[in-house]
């Protein structure tokens, strides 16, 4: 046992050297924590002296603000005051809610002395160490006092806290100074040049216009002349002439005419009509009469009028059209071309939309087997296929729309609302190519209420090529008023390449397609050979397009046919391939015609540059490129009298036909002579710069464009102009826009799309169409119904 007793007073001691670290340790951690609350406290006093000292600043001005004002005006005017006590703090309430004891006793309650922390280490020091007795009277209960501590700065018993004490001093001074009459505090305030700023902003914010004049409303005979004037159409319908009606408008109007511009305008402006036109003095009239009493009109029933921001400082145009390379059509070459040159002239954002057809229609439709994978290697194709031709890099976007192909109509049919692939930030200026096809089927938003301005290129005689088909009359009929309904519905303009197609509304005839570059090299390259006294042109006549009847084959057959003993010599070879080609080839070849069938190929290939003759009979174009293409080359061209070659009948290679006996005068004419090579003028007008020229100025493009431009050239742009009203929109629009609703619901009905010959499932794009173009699911954008 003796032996034990040593280690066992070594433990205890090492045991109680432990417990005595561990417990400076706590005593360290609440000294600081001690430290961290007076260092709180002192900011928070701090706090309540700058809250005094700013007390005492307002004191000071106060007083100085009583004396000036008892100095400079003795008897402020009431309202003035008024005014001030308004921003008059209840000072009395203040003080008798932040004064009251229970304040005081609460902040004491939440900040006062904490209870004692006893730690009793009694038992642990009888289990460890016994024999330790010196140690326990200092060490055997340890307390903590941190109440002592806090006494330093709280104080003791119920003594209130000194901010708390300062504050209330400081308010009861106050309150003794408040005696003062607010005249005397706040009177200064009058002459401040502070006060007088913020009382003529208030008068500014507050007041009415007092130099507005009251203008007089529409007296009666005012009102019938506008309500004449907007039945223009109906009366028109009923046989009562246009002129007619302007002059009834101008007998309305005739006794206040001298009077409506004086009530319009305010005094001292210049007018702004140019010419004597009774309807603008009523269009501004109105204006001024819709501008005094604050109307602002922002669309009707039918319209929308969420659409793009005019003041940006770049316009955007937005090209849409029905078919996209490889395939060499005109809808998809021709739109291809306006892109570019719309784009070169940097002045405005252009945008291509072409649809995106699934693998098992790229089969179909492509030519060699030419498939792609996905948008992006398409876009690749055509920008590479472009550059070669025009000979710089364009900078126009390339989107894609969903699309299907129908085999009976062998053409693309958009599915889905196609409007919506045009973002609405971009939605200013829209270029439909072929607006009666986009539009057949069309299930979405109506084109004219997404854009400023939407102008239609019609492309093709649809009612030629439906005539031809089983019960075409009856079927041509129909297509003939769809075609009118939906181009009147989603179109401000329509231009018609020529008058071979159908007579639309808002349309106007012009050739607005130019031809590629290549050719126009290819002619200036054969008129040099020709100068040097080369043979340019070593072979004889061609034909080229693709080989369906619709194209010119059956005209071609019925006159080789009808004359072949008088054109015995003509060997005719043609290129071409289509779903026609084998009927086609086997009716040539029963009738023994002497022509040579070979496959379809580029019109610049370098294999046709030696034919000096094309001929072309078809009457089913509206504007055959292959025909400007051949004149461009400097080739003689036999077409025939119609008004889908009216354009070429200028250019003096064009030789025109009539009959079928003047068919073949004309070739025998165009075998034995030499064609004359072109002129710089006759070679900028087949350009794509002069074409782009016409379609900018009969499309009304250079007036949407320009608007700005003509403003600051008329000098109008310093004056006060009173915009035209259009609050009563006009009975056209009002009949468009009911047009347009009726076709969207008639589209938006699955049985009645498919009656008149829609694929399935066209109204939304399918599963596949989602994949390729990472569109969302089309519940996503019609969640309701599918509409």
């Amino acid at each position: 046992m003796e032996n034990e007793r040593p280690g066992a007073s070594t433990t205890s001691s090492n045991a109680f050297s432990f417990i005595s670290k561990s417990w400076r340790e706590v005593r360290d951690s609440a000294d600081a924590d001690l430290q961290l609350m007076k260092n709180r406290a002192n900011s928070f006093k701090n706090l309540a002296s700058s809250f005094d000292r700013e007390l005492d600043n307002f004191f000071n001005s106060a007083s100085t603000f009583s004396v000036s004002s008892i100095k400079s005006s003795p008897s402020p005017s009431g309202t003035e005051i008024d005014f001030v006590k308004k921003f008059q703090p209840k000072f009395s309430e203040f003080r008798r809610v932040y004064s009251a004891p229970e304040i005081s006793k609460r902040v004491l309650e939440k900040w006062g002395p904490r209870a004692r922390i006893r730690l009793d280490l009694s038992a642990i020091r009888n289990a460890i160490v016994s024999e330790v007795d010196e140690e326990r009277d200092r060490n055997g209960i340890i307390e903590f006092d941190r109440g002592k501590r806090g006494r330093e700065f709280w104080g003791e018993g119920e003594r209130e806290w000194e901010p708390i004490r300062t504050l209330k001093t400081r308010l009861r001074e106050f309150e003794r100074k408040r005696e003062l009459s607010v005249e005397d505090i706040f009177g200064g305030f009058k002459s401040s040049d502070f006060v007088e700023k913020v009382k003529s902003s208030l008068k500014a914010i507050c007041k009415e216009p007092q130099d507005s004049k009251e203008v007089p409303p529409l007296d009666v005979p005012e009102l019938l002349a506008c309500l004449v004037r907007q039945s223009g159409p109906f009366l028109d319908h009923l046989g009562v002439r246009r002129d007619i009606c302007d002059k009834i408008v101008e007998g309305l109007c005739s006794k206040r005419k001298e009077q409506l511009l004086l009530r319009s305008l305010s005094a001292g402006e210049s007018t702004l009509l140019e010419n004597d036109n009774i309807n603008d003095e009523l269009d501004l009239r109105l204006a001024s009469v819709l501008q005094s009493t604050g109307h602002h009109y922002e669309g009707g029933f039918w319209t929308d009028f969420a659409k793009y921001d005019q003041s940006e400082k770049k316009r955007h145009v937005a090209i849409v059209t029905t078919a996209s390379l490889p395939w060499m059509t005109g809808t998809a070459v021709n739109p291809l071309f306006r892109a570019a040159y719309l784009s070169k002239t940097a002045q405005q954002n252009v945008t291509l939309l072409v649809p995106w057809l699934c693998k098992s229609d790229q089969e179909l439709v492509y030519p060699n087997n030419v498939t792609f994978s996905s948008p992006e290697e398409q876009e690749n194709y055509i920008r590479n296929w472009l550059e070669e031709r025009v000979g710089f890099k364009a900078g126009f976007k390339i989107s894609f729309y969903p699309g299907k192909f129908s085999k009976e109509r062998r053409s693309i049919i958009p599915t889905g609302d196609t409007s919506q692939f045009v973002p609405s930030k971009d939605a200013d200026i829209a270029i439909l190519e072929e607006p009666e096809h986009l539009n057949w089927y069309h299930h979405g938003k109506r084109w004219t209420d997404k854009f400023n301005h939407v102008v239609g290129v019609v492309h093709t005689n649809y009612l030629e090529y439906i005539k031809r088909e089983k019960n075409g009359a009856l079927q041509a009929f129909l297509v003939k008023h769809i075609n009118n309904i939906v181009t009147r519905a989603y179109c401000h303009k329509v231009l018609r390449l020529s008058a071979a197609t159908q007579d639309l509304p808002k349309s106007v005839v012009c050739n607005v397609h130019g031809v590629n570059p290549k050719f126009l090299k290819i002619g200036e390259k054969v008129a040099a050979e020709r100068e040097l006294g080369q043979q340019a042109f070593s072979k004889g006549a061609y034909f080229l397009g693709k080989m369906v009847w619709a194209k010119g084959y059956r005209e071609l057959i019925d006159l080789l046919a009808k004359h072949k003993n008088d054109l015995n010599g003509l060997k005719l070879d043609v290129f071409g391939h289509g779903e026609d080609a084998h009927e086609v080839q086997s009716a040539a070849k029963r009738l023994d015609l002497n022509l040579n069938f070979q496959r379809g190929r580029d019109h610049a290939d370098d294999s046709l540059h030696g034919y000096k003759v094309f001929i072309n009979p078809s009457v089913s174009d509206v504007l055959c490129t292959a025909t400007a293409e051949a004149l461009a080359m400097g080739k003689f061209v036999i077409c025939a009298d119609h008004p889908s070659n009216e354009f070429f009948t200028s250019f003096p290679n064009c030789l025109t036909y009539k009959t079928s006996e003047d068919f073949v005068a004309k070739v025998k004419e165009a075998l034995e002579n030499e064609p004359q090579p072109l002129t710089p003028e006759q070679r900028y007008n087949l350009s794509w710069e002069a074409a782009t020229q016409r379609f900018i100025e009969y499309s009304e493009l250079d007036r949407v464009l320009n608007n700005k431009d003509d403003d600051a050239k008329s000098g109008r742009t310093n004056r006060k102009i009173v915009k035209k009203s259009v609050s009563m929109p006009s009975l056209n629009n009002v009949v468009d826009g009911g047009l347009a609703f009726a076709h969207y619901c008639f589209t938006g009905n699955e049985f009645l799309r498919l009656c008149t010959g829609a694929i399935p499932g066209t109204r939304d794009y399918d599963k596949q169409h989602c994949k390729d173009l990472h569109l969302p699911p089309p519940q996503v954008e019609n969640p309701i119904y599918g509409w």
